[in-house]
């Protein structure tokens, strides 16, 4: 009697394995559709996704068209007086007038040294009448000459006589004009006047006189930027306290100064107020004329094998390359660079993993903001 329960335990197992394990088979043996077979069989096919090319390395590009930007060459130099003049002595004499201080601000006429006179008044007056005893020397003699009464070696040596003496009436008059020691140009003492009662003798300092309005700028312009430099081109210098002031080029060295190879470049600018000074450093911004650049991100820049600075681009067969560029300048969007063509694809993610000649899968950057 105990097979009996065996047999039927075998029997609900396999029933229990068939409704179980075997449902779509057991119900189409019935002659019903399964249930998940109906429902694939309303939802519409999903189409094929394309399988990715394991061979192309996936990178993010953007579209660049060049832009005209403005190119200027940028400098350090330092302000220097328009004019600076040490106005010196040209004959002896000691000074009568009081000293005019540093700092103070003289037209051009304005006395600066005043030398005691001496004797040589006198001397001007001796001068003077021997210059009238020869005029009257030399009309006698050529009278004389004339009439046939005296020799014509006489009336030339009167003559001669004349003109010495007139040149001396002129040294005499220079000589007094020599006493007073005036200021050349407008502008602003460097320097204290030579001080009372000081002697003086040719060539001895009498004072330093600038001349600060207008007011020259000086830089010394690289080999490689010389050529971004004309006469008359726009420039700018900031000072260090931060005032700007806007002037041109008015001289571009034509030899190099032989220690740095650079050459000087002067800028001049207003300065009616003076309140420039002589020695101030500056940077200088000269305009030069505008250039072809693309405006990219920063990350965008990488480096090849031999370290020149430039960018990867995507070429019309999807292929990675290298192309070096020259920075421009850096802006608050982006940073300019020179040296690629008018229309370039650049890969902005992903250049650091492709070198020359791979093929890349490129995904357009979205609009940057």
């Amino acid at each position: 009697m105990r097979f009996l329960p065996v047999l039927t335990s075998v029997i609900v197992a396999l029933a229990l394995y068939a409704l179980v394990f075997e449902r779509d088979r057991l119900l189409s043996f019935a002659g019903r559709t399964p249930a998940s077979s109906t429902a694939a069989a309303r939802e519409p096919a999903a189409p094929a996704t394309p399988p990715a090319d394991p061979a192309r390395v996936a990178v993010i590009a953007m579209d660049s068209t060049a832009e005209t930007a403005q190119s200027a060459v940028a400098l350090r130099g330092q302000t220097e007086a328009f004019r600076r003049v040490e106005v010196q002595a040209e004959t002896s004499g000691r000074v009568v007038s009081e000293p005019l201080r540093r700092g103070a601000t003289v037209a051009a006429g304005d006395t600066l040294c005043q030398l005691d006179p001496g004797t040589r008044p006198a001397q001007l007056e001796e001068a003077e009448a021997r210059l009238a005893e020869a005029e009257i020397s030399n009309t006698a003699a050529s009278r004389l000459a004339e009439g046939g009464f005296g020799s014509e070696t006489r009336a030339a040596g009167a003559l001669a006589t004349l003109s010495s003496a007139r040149a001396a009436v002129a040294a005499a008059r220079t000589e007094l004009e020599r006493l007073t020691i005036t200021a050349p140009f407008g502008g602003v003492l460097d320097t204290d006047t030579a001080e009372l009662g000081s002697l003086m003798q040719p060539g001895a300092p009498c004072a330093t006189i600038l001349q600060l309005d207008p007011m020259r700028v000086v830089g010394y312009v690289p080999e490689t930027r010389l050529d971004a430099v004309r006469v008359g081109a726009p420039a700018q210098a900031r000072l260090a306290d931060g005032q700007t002031v806007t002037g041109a080029v008015s001289f571009l060295a034509r030899a190099a100064d032989p220690a740095t190879r650079t050459f000087r470049v002067e800028i001049t600018v207003p300065n009616p107020d003076r309140a420039i000074r002589d020695g101030q450093s500056t940077d200088i911004a000269i305009s030069a004329e505008g250039l072809a650049a693309h405006r990219i991100p920063s990350s965008a820049l990488t480096l090849d094998d031999e370290g020149t600075m430039g960018v990867r681009i995507v070429d019309a067969g999807d292929i990675a390359r290298f192309v070096p560029v020259k920075l421009l300048r850096d802006t608050t969007d982006g940073v300019l660079v020179t040296g690629l063509p008018d229309r370039v694809r650049i890969i902005t993610v992903g250049q650091e993993f492709v070198t020359d000649g791979v093929p890349v899968r490129v995904t357009e950057a979205g609009p940057r903001t």
